[in-house]
């Protein structure tokens, strides 16, 4: 794909250099570069699929035409996107599926799984002569189950995605959490998820020593390794005396969807999103929006989805600044931002 959107799902090391060294608003990405094999005499059929895709859990995906809405919630912009490995889909029974699978973290390409860069600033944080280059970029595991009932108006897909020793690395999230899918009738129905996410030994961005390991290239993912926009964020811990702590989200967004007409359908996006520590927004803050969307299809083939949502930092203003800015990065100034945007697609 080419567009702003590699923006979210660049894996660091496969042409990275595009958001990473040079911060370029378009850029080319391969989200999905991968092979299936289906095996149907295990119990009642089994994909095995090896290569990049799109990480398992949540009730939206990259591509348009699999959402509900034309934009995405907070939940999944700063989500897991993508996993590299090989990941198993096994139907039990009409009811019960299991997935199991072995990955290298989350946005992280498999020849990272060891790699190691120089150190030019030993410190108590990475005190050899060298340090990983993703310390996220470590064996890991992902498991979830789904149940359906038999009517099919009800499913709960409950995964737990890359997990791992959760150090702090490129995008090493450590993600626990839950769908349920609801039908009330022929034109009600909802899609609610809910997650914590963590990752461990995150550096604190409010303490001078690390500030100080930070400007000196003690730590990966500085431009002493050729990151100069857009390095993950340090964590902003409770205690300005620790060097690490770790950094937590709670997130919860559902879509209330009504299908007024056969070619028209309202979304209402309510949604609650807590970054405890600040790492995957930048800001420490509690966020709500609320979001309303119509989708029309003209035809079988062309859809129209217009939509507007406002939003709310509860804690600390979070909008209206460019952490990129150069040579001074700008604070966020406001706590609301609302957006009105609008989506056609043509399917084919």
């Amino acid at each position: 794909m080419y567009g702003e959107n590699y923006r979210y799902t660049t894996s660091y090391g496969l042409a990275s250099y595009q958001l990473l060294g040079h911060n370029l608003y378009n850029g080319y990405d391969f989200p999905m570069m991968y092979g299936e094999l289906y095996v149907p005499q295990i119990l009642d059929g089994m994909v095995v699929r090896a290569g990049r895709y799109i990480s398992v859990p949540d009730i939206e995906a990259q591509l348009a035409p699999n959402n509900y809405m034309y934009t995405h919630s907070m939940t999944y912009t700063f989500d897991n996107y993508t996993n590299t490995g090989i990941q198993t889909t096994t139907a039990i029974n009409k009811n019960w599926m299991f997935q199991l699978g072995v990955t290298v973290g989350t946005e992280a390409p498999i020849w990272h799984w060891g790699s190691t860069v120089p150190n030019p600033f030993p410190n108590p944080l990475y005190p050899g002569t060298t340090m990983p280059q993703d310390p996220g970029a470590v064996p890991s595991l992902t498991t979830g189950i789904k149940w359906t009932s038999n009517s099919g108006w009800d499913s709960v897909y409950a995964v737990a995605d890359a997990i791992n020793s959760g150090k702090w690395g490129y995008n090493n999230l450590q993600w626990k959490g839950v769908t349920w899918y609801h039908r009330f009738d022929d034109k009600w129905h909802f899609s609610w998820e809910f997650y914590e996410l963590d990752q461990r030994n995150v550096p604190n961005a409010l303490n001078s020593e690390v500030q100080n390991i930070v400007a000196n290239g003690g730590i990966p993912f500085t431009p002493f390794q050729g990151i100069n926009f857009n390095a993950p964020n340090l964590a902003q811990c409770g205690n300005v005396t620790v060097l690490t702590c770790t950094a937590q989200v709670y997130a919860t967004v559902m879509y209330i969807n009504y299908q007024f007409s056969p070619l028209d359908n309202i979304s209402f996006r309510p949604e609650f999103y807590d970054d405890l520590q600040g790492q995957r927004t930048g800001t420490k803050t509690r966020y709500v929006d609320f979001g309303i969307g119509w989708q029309h299809w003209f035809s079988p083939q062309v859809e129209i989805r217009p939509e507007v949502t406002y939003y709310r930092s509860i804690d600390a203003p979070a909008f209206n600044g460019n952490f990129n800015a150069l040579p001074v990065a700008i604070a966020p100034t406001k706590k609301d931002a609302t957006i009105a945007a609008a989506d056609l697609i043509w399917h084919f």
